[in-house]
């Protein structure tokens, strides 16, 4: 009987550096969390490798690109959306996978460059 789980690279988007081979028995989608070694990391793109098997190609390999991600405490929903970062700052990308313009590694607290969004709302109503 053969194993269900798939064999899975995983890669490290930038700097393209491999992290490790894990063993999966699930398809992981993009925009998916996996945690690794203790550490958590947001699937951003999945590649397939197939094998011709009995005359039929089979699903043999995922390689998984992905980038590290903040904590679950560092996430919240806004407005039904997930998102990283302090929402109430102009730069605020309203990104789970980026936090913002100015500051994308963080942290917001103390961030030189913060603008709150009501300044932006107001610019934004010339029309």
């Amino acid at each position: 009987m053969e194993s269900t789980s798939l064999p899975t690279d995983v890669m490290l988007n930038h700097p393209c550096t491999p992290l490790g081979r894990v063993y999966l028995d699930w398809i992981p989608q993009p925009g998916a969390d996996l945690d690794m070694a203790g550490q958590t990391y947001r699937i951003l793109e999945r590649h397939h490798r197939y094998r011709l098997k009995s005359g039929r190609y089979q699903l043999a390999q995922m390689i998984l690109y992905v980038q590290p991600c903040p904590t679950p405490a560092a996430r919240h929903c806004h407005n039904g959306q997930w998102m990283i970062g302090d929402v109430t700052c102009a730069y605020n990308a309203r990104s789970e996978l980026l936090r913002c313009a100015v500051n994308p590694e963080g942290p917001c607290q103390g961030c030189g460059d913060y603008q709150s969004r009501s300044r932006e709302g107001k610019a934004g109503t010339e029309g």
